[in-house]
């Protein structure tokens, strides 16, 4: 999207209202985005800093010939195929603005269900506030910066294995404000990532670990540009749910859940494996209707 391609030379004589229309066409050129007009008003309202009432008011406004280097920058990357969320470079988790980039998964809504369904047993075991919970495998933070959020006093420990994906549930965590103050971050593989003093004294495990198979094929948008380690776990993908299954007896308190998220085609394996071990296990569907979550609750 050049000057010349809008016939404008940038002295003052093309709106942002033009630069909508033109993004929306050039994205649907692209196919690339499953939303054009959509993913043309994100990407128009991050240049302009501007949502809402605010945004279709700077739409008479006369770009900047930085304000539109920066629109043809994000344009091209979200028709080259790069997620519209890393494009962006935040996205949207429940009540919380998430920053995200490769290094760490795309937020996604089956995940949101995952953080209420923890928040819902956090607050069965501990209605008046406080308690304690790990989100293992966190990277950007999603989940476990949600339940801080939303609930306000509760001790939150964030695990992962990666450096990199902590480095960005940092960020995520500065700009989270005083709720943070409750949370905690820790590097390693599941629970050898935990500190001792956690042992017996959670309220809540949550995880959305890898659960992907080595050899399921997956949309290039997501192969070509989400981190692999964080998606695949195994042939068949079961390996890290059925770890954390095995042993987060150890972590959680008595009447203490663990709450997984995974693929249709696990669930019953999972729900199978933590009633061996004494679990009471229910199993949720997503919006879709397929099911997606696992609710382990640990006995006396």
């Amino acid at each position: 999207m050049t000057d010349q391609d809008n016939g404008a030379d940038l002295d003052g004589t093309i709106t942002w209202r033009a630069l909508l229309a033109e993004t929306s066409l050039l994205l649907e050129q692209s196919c690339a985005a499953d939303n054009p007009k959509l993913e043309a008003r994100w990407i128009v309202e991050e240049v302009t800093g501007t949502t809402g009432t605010d945004f279709h008011e700077a739409l008479d406004d006369f770009a900047t010939t930085r304000g539109v280097a920066k629109l043809d920058a994000l344009v091209s990357r979200r028709s080259a195929g790069e997620p519209i969320q890393y494009v962006l470079g935040h996205w949207q988790f429940r009540s919380v603005d998430l920053l995200i980039d490769q290094r760490v998964l795309i937020p996604r809504p089956e995940t949101e269900l995952v953080a209420g369904l923890a928040i819902d047993e956090l607050i069965r075991m501990r209605p008046h506030g406080g308690g304690t919970v790990i989100d293992m495998g966190t990277g950007s933070g999603a989940i476990g910066l949600s339940i801080a959020a939303e609930r306000p006093g509760t001790r939150v420990l964030l695990t992962d294995a990666s450096k990199d994906a902590l480095a960005v549930a940092r960020a995520n965590l500065v700009g989270l404000g005083s709720v943070a103050r409750g949370v905690e971050i820790s590097c390693g593989s599941w629970f050898d990532a935990v500190p001792d003093h956690y042992r017996g004294e959670c309220d809540v495990i949550v995880s959305n670990p890898p659960y992907i198979g080595t050899d399921e094929e997956l949309p290039c948008s997501v192969v070509d540009w989400e981190p692999e380690s964080a998606l695949r776990a195994g042939n068949d993908g079961l390996k890290d749910l059925q770890h954390i299954v095995e042993h987060a007896s150890t972590w959680l308190r008595s009447n203490g859940s663990l709450v997984l998220e995974m693929a249709h085609t696990q669930t019953s394996t999972i729900a199978a494996q933590g009633a061996s071990l004494g679990y009471v296990a229910k199993i949720h569907c997503d919006l879709a209707g397929l099911d997606r979550v696992v609710v382990l609750q640990r006995g006396q």
